[in-house]
């Protein structure tokens, strides 16, 4: 089948402010997310893609925008399954804040179990967008071939939950995993099983860089910020 390359959108004005944007309206890219989506054209520039998919939110058309100016003949198209989590009442608020909500708790450890208020639950999360990426890949091998590669341009938890689908990880333990904006991540899907051949790409080491606020082990939810 189809070679999926996911690309999370650039660093947002939600990143930078500390907020779980969620589908708040008005977040934008800031300027480094800019800058990122402006060099994804040269980070693709090697690979045939048949198509181009994006979450509906701003900041994913945003990230994609100068993909589709280099290429004009490239396809678009919006789907809403792989659009960000629902967080309900948790959309927009400080993620420092919420830290200290009893529900973070199994948001870290036991994310399966969650149901976000007023929102919808990780789990539905996860089907909606692995229901996606099986329809979009069936679609995309039936009209270009099972050797076709396509571009999808989604958001932290997302592909995350995406991932974890490939690996066969419980969606427990997706929190393991973490992609920083405007990274990219590769999937091959076969008729037997996934391969990921990428996993957060960014081609920069500077995440790597110890921190002085050091790390707790909690998870970014929603993704994080990337590298200051």
């Amino acid at each position: 089948m189809a070679t999926l390359i996911l690309v999370r959108h650039g660093r947002s004005t939600a990143n930078t402010a500390g907020l779980l944007a969620g589908w708040t309206p008005g977040v934008t890219l800031d300027e480094r997310g800019a800058s990122q989506a402006a060099a994804l054209p040269g980070r693709l520039a090697g690979l045939p893609l048949a198509a181009a998919v994006s979450s509906p939110l701003e900041r994913c058309r945003q990230t994609l925008r100068p993909l589709l100016d280099a290429r004009p003949g490239l396809p678009l198209h919006t789907d809403e399954r792989i659009g960000e989590c629902h967080y309900g009442d948790w959309s927009g608020r400080k993620l420092a804040e919420l830290a200290d909500e009893p529900l973070m708790a199994a948001v870290q450890q036991h994310p399966s179990s969650v149901t976000f208020p007023g929102g919808e639950s990780m789990r539905a999360m996860q089907a909606r967008a692995v229901d996606a990426v099986r329809d979009w890949n069936a679609r995309i091998e039936a009209e270009h071939g099972e050797d076709a590669v396509y571009v999808m341009c989604s958001h932290g938890d997302i592909i995350k939950s995406v991932v974890a689908d490939a690996l066969g990880l419980h969606l427990d333990l997706f929190q393991r995993i973490h992609v920083d904006p405007c990274s990219l991540t590769a999937i091959r899907y076969t008729g037997l099983r996934p391969f990921l051949v990428r996993l957060g790409d960014t081609g920069d080491l500077a995440p790597l860089v110890p921190r002085e606020s050091g790390n707790d082990g909690d998870a970014a939810v929603g993704g994080g910020a990337g590298a200051p």
